[in-house]
């Protein structure tokens, strides 16, 4: 967006609080691509918050108060008035992007009802539908649906644990093993089986956290949960929600927030995904990330996972390392910290 092009260059510092009874952490307030960026003093990222989904606190008031969300449990208070302005002039132009969805999206969306309803219950609609909405809803928007899937899962499962020295280790593995872009989150009760959301928010338990033996059961979870969204999380949620919700995601650029909520309901209710050596394999290989500790996670006596045993190509090689011992035990404690 043209809003936060300008802007993306812009640094300063805040007092982060991850709950209410929180003294405060100062940190380091930068853009990224669809979120503010909440950095150390050392750069390193601490938490991702979604651009269209930031919520100002107290409007006209100093220093500004904002919250990733509606709830406004954690908090960013930000003296400076240069961020400040630029945070506001991107919020209006989310706002703004959202009021009136771009002329390809009207058009495209005022076609297919018209077509709908022509053509009534047409089998290649819904199909037709979802590609079209998978080709155009952006970046952004992607982020702000799975931030606000994963509010709903966190009224469920707990909040986000934030201990700040595992965050940090859970950064450093998420990138290692996914790439830069999106963030992986661990909450205190769940799920069963990771999970990924729209906008790359990886949603894994404290408890795969903390049984596991060595980094690469963590990364492989995060290889696991990308592998069973499959090319686009996005598809899965449109799956799920229908024909209906497409078409207003398309015309108004928004999906029916009760819609969001059943289908958190429905990632935690769906059985734990069949994954195999012909999906985890190769997903593996090009992260470079071994498959052995991740199978012996999921059955230690190897009987259930040999195929897996079999596909892993870093079983003849010494294992890479993924995070140094210090980071390890730091992302274990993750949870530790609240």
């Amino acid at each position: 967006m043209t809003a936060l092009s300008q802007y993306a260059r812009l640094e300063t510092t805040g007092l982060w609080r991850t709950g209410p009874g929180d003294a405060g952490r100062e940190v380091v307030v930068s853009f990224g691509k669809a979120t503010l960026v909440l950095s150390d003093s050392a750069g390193l990222p601490l938490t991702h918050w979604s651009l269209p989904a930031i919520t100002r606190l107290n409007p006209g008031a100093a220093p500004a108060l904002y919250a990733p969300d509606i709830d406004g449990s954690e908090t960013l208070e930000v003296e400076d008035d240069t961020m400040v302005s630029a945070i506001e002039t991107v919020r209006a132009a989310v706002a703004k992007g959202q009021a009136a969805a771009p002329r390809q999206i009207r058009w495209v969306a005022g076609w297919l009802v018209v077509a709908a309803a022509l053509a009534g219950a047409v089998l290649w609609l819904p199909g037709a539908l979802q590609r079209e909405a998978l080709a155009v809803v952006p970046d952004a928007k992607r982020t702000e649906i799975g931030a606000t899937i994963l509010g709903h899962l966190q009224r469920t499962l707990g909040g986000a644990c934030r201990d700040p020295l595992g965050a940090e280790a859970l950064a450093r593995l998420h990138d290692r093993a996914l790439g830069n872009g999106g963030q992986a989150v661990v909450l205190p009760l769940g799920p069963a089986s990771p999970i990924e959301l729209p906008g790359g928010i990886t949603i894994l338990s404290r408890e795969m956290v903390e049984r596991a033996a060595e980094p690469a059961v963590v990364a492989g979870q995060l290889l696991a949960a990308r592998v069973a969204a499959g090319d686009d999380p996005l598809a899965r949620l449109l799956d799920d929600v229908g024909l209906w919700a497409t078409l207003k995601l398309l015309a108004t650029g928004d999906l029916d927030p009760d819609a969001l909520a059943r289908h958190a309901e429905d990632l935690l209710a769906a059985p734990a995904p069949a994954l195999g050596a012909d999906r985890l394999g190769p997903a593996f290989s090009q992260a470079q990330v071994p498959l052995k500790p991740y199978a012996l996670d999921r059955d230690p006596t190897g009987a259930g996972v040999a195929d897996l045993l079999a596909a892993d190509a870093h079983a003849a090689q010494e294992p890479p390392i993924l995070l140094t011992d210090s980071e390890w035990v730091a992302l274990q404690g993750i949870c530790e910290g609240g």
